[in-house]
């Protein structure tokens, strides 16, 4: 058989995706799964999709499925697959060695985006910590060489430690040591704030799903020039920019956060405390979303579970609609504003825009002067004494009476879908 050369271009991969039952996470379209695989340089040239009760002890997917994807990666002459799902240090090793190719797993592509995206010391350091917390889980079982004896000092020939011993405890040393390093960071940065407390400064927070033009709104709030670009985790390091509101007539901060995702990994949220910090000790978040997306719901409910996590969820929000520009003429807003009602119940107040076109910005400059002012409650005081509930929990949106002017925001209820 003649020798036939890698395809040329970016690394060729195919997707997997495993539908586990009600629970589980699972994305039927795994486009989000291509869009970091882009992301992260990769060409997605196939996508498998499985349905199990249970994941499968040795392969996740199960012996059959994974002849499946041995030959499809054959035929497609791809050169890794990539599973929407975490996989076990022993299912990663088993997949390796039956399918003949790199296995990835959603954790692992993640930490690879933010190890090329993080630009700042600060970034470096949690991403590294991030990485050598996931790394280490899988020494045991991923790497045979490192099972290999070294004798110890002042012996000959004695069992002395292993490789993966001596390659865990410098890991150990490792992340011992950034997270000193980062305890030294988060000083430096409470520092800065207590700074900011006593000249009495306003602070605002941008959080947000991926991709959903946070730094692009910040850019166009702030004239920052902060690198944006329409993929997942264009910019992972928090920014931190003074904004003048002239209907406040005071200057407040901004501050651009690294988005959320779905199954972000445990390690990362962990790593991120320090950055996220900025998101814990705002005054007022605001909650960006993009607007033409088909499951922002859950989009926003993720960003909820992690504002839950790292203890922001009690802060004041305002939801931002971004991206209106892309939405299709019958799905315009018809208004510039409203209350919201989300899920879990809590309102919100809801403006929309584009950060793109400029549309909309001056009304949320307006709430944010108001906000820095009197509070962003005093804001909200105006809406909701018409705010009439309707239809939340659902993705098709019941139409408002005439009355409800403030929620009739979407023809076709596009917001709730």
């Amino acid at each position: 058989m003649p020798f036939e050369p890698a395809p040329s271009g970016p690394p060729r991969v195919v997707l997997v995706g495993v539908d586990l039952g009600p629970g589980s996470s699972f994305d039927p379209t795994l486009d989000e799964l291509a869009l970091l695989a882009e992301s992260a340089g990769d060409a997605p040239i196939a996508r498998v999709i499985a349905r199990r009760k249970a994941p499968d002890a040795a392969f996740f997917v199960g012996s059959g499925k994974a002849d499946e994807i041995k030959h499809l990666v054959a035929d497609q002459r791809a050169q890794a697959v990539i599973f929407d799902q975490a996989l076990s240090p022993a299912q990663q090793r088993n997949l390796e060695r039956h399918i003949g190719v790199e296995v990835l797993d959603r954790t692992s592509l993640i930490l690879e985006i933010f190890g090329d995206r993080a630009r700042s010391h600060e970034g470096k350091l949690q991403v590294e910590l991030a990485r050598l917390g996931y790394l280490s889980t899988r020494l045991v079982r991923r790497w045979s060489h490192l099972e290999r004896q070294r004798g110890g000092v002042g012996h000959r020939g004695g069992p002395g430690e292993t490789q993966i011993e001596l390659d865990r405890r410098m890991i150990d040393q490792r992340i011992k040591s950034l997270k000193q390093q980062l305890i030294k960071v988060k000083r430096q940065r409470n520092t800065q704030r207590r700074g900011r407390e006593r000249t009495g400064t306003f602070r605002i927070s941008l959080v947000g799903y991926t991709n959903a033009g946070k730094s692009t709104l910040f850019n166009a709030l702030t004239k920052a020039g902060t690198y944006a670009a329409d993929q997942l985790f264009a910019t992972l390091d928090t920014t931190v920019r003074q904004l003048y509101l002239a209907q406040a007539q005071r200057s407040v901060t901004i501050s651009d956060t690294v988005g959320f995702i779905r199954d972000l990994p445990h390690t990362l949220v962990e790593a991120f405390e320090a950055t996220l910090q900025e998101a814990t000790e705002a005054d007022v978040l605001l909650h960006v979303v993009d607007a033409a997306s088909p499951v922002l719901l859950e989009q926003m409910a993720e960003v909820q579970r992690v504002l839950n996590s790292i203890g922001a969820s009690g802060i004041p929000q305002v939801l931002v609609f971004n991206k209106c520009d892309a939405l299709p003429e019958h799905q315009q807003p018809r208004h510039d504003r409203d209350i919201f009602e989300m899920p879990d119940g809590t309102r919100a107040l809801r403006v929309f825009c584009s950060a793109l076109t400029g549309d909309g910005l001056d009304v949320l400059r307006e709430v944010l002067s108001q906000a820095a002012v009197s509070g962003l409650e005093s804001v909200d005081a105006g809406f909701s004494a018409d705010f009439q509930p309707f239809g939340m929990h659902n993705h098709e949106l019941t139409a408002p009476s005439e009355e409800a002017s403030h929620q009739e925001s979407f023809e076709h209820g596009h917001a709730q879908r």
